[in-house]
């Protein structure tokens, strides 16, 4: 399938960020929204770095946010240090499976996909492929709806963490785990904010004038 150039940055047009209105930029050098003066950019700039970068960071964090306690609970039988993956099989084996496939989803699947799928984009930026990209932008669009429901597992700690307080049982508090994990939440957000979509288009238009 082709794709014509029709491109706003085929045009040197640019939405301005700042107040969203369609601009002339220049093609060489610096430009200025006329209506609010924030910098044109027909791409952002480094995108491409900053999210190579905050994913990698990611992916570092991923490992310990998985293999760390991520909840550590004292009572009078001693101190019992939890994994995400080892509360998912506790909640497994106490009939709690519909928790622990929310858990296991928010927690662990969720973060990966969106790390593999980030992967992916970057990589088909990168090497510049022309394949299926109307798919991929919408692979983009649905990693930046899914993001926040990773937080999920950070919310379980909390809540526990909350009753069991109150209720004077036990003491609770968040292992190491936890602020890996909500690196890897924080990170991938980040990076996929920093990733431009329109970059995916760019190897299209390159091949129409060609």
């Amino acid at each position: 399938m082709r794709y014509g150039v029709n491109s706003a940055a085929a045009r040197d047009l640019c939405l301005c960020h700042g107040c969203g209105l369609l601009s002339r930029a220049q093609p060489h050098g610096d430009s200025a929204c006329p209506r609010c003066g924030a910098a044109l950019h027909l791409r952002r700039p480094a995108a491409l770095q900053r999210c190579w970068a905050l994913l990698l960071a990611a992916m570092i964090c991923y490992l310990p946010a998985n293999l760390l306690p991520i909840m550590e609970t004292t009572a009078l039988t001693g101190v019992q240090r939890d994994t995400i993956m080892s509360g998912v099989v506790y909640l497994w084996n106490n009939d709690s499976w519909p928790l622990a496939l929310v858990v296991f989803t928010a927690s662990v699947l969720v973060p990966l996909l969106k790390i593999l799928a980030l992967l992916l984009l970057l990589c088909s930026v990168q090497w510049r492929w022309t394949w299926a990209p109307q798919q991929r932008t919408r692979l983009y669009r649905l990693i930046e709806v899914i993001g926040p429901w990773s937080m999920l597992d950070i919310f379980v700690v909390a809540l526990m963490v909350a009753l069991v307080q109150w209720q004077s049982l036990a003491s609770i508090k968040a292992g190491p785990a936890a602020i890996a994990f909500g690196a890897v939440v924080v990170l991938t957000m980040l990076a996929a904010m920093s990733f431009d979509p329109r970059m995916i288009w760019d190897p299209l238009e390159d091949n129409d004038e060609q």
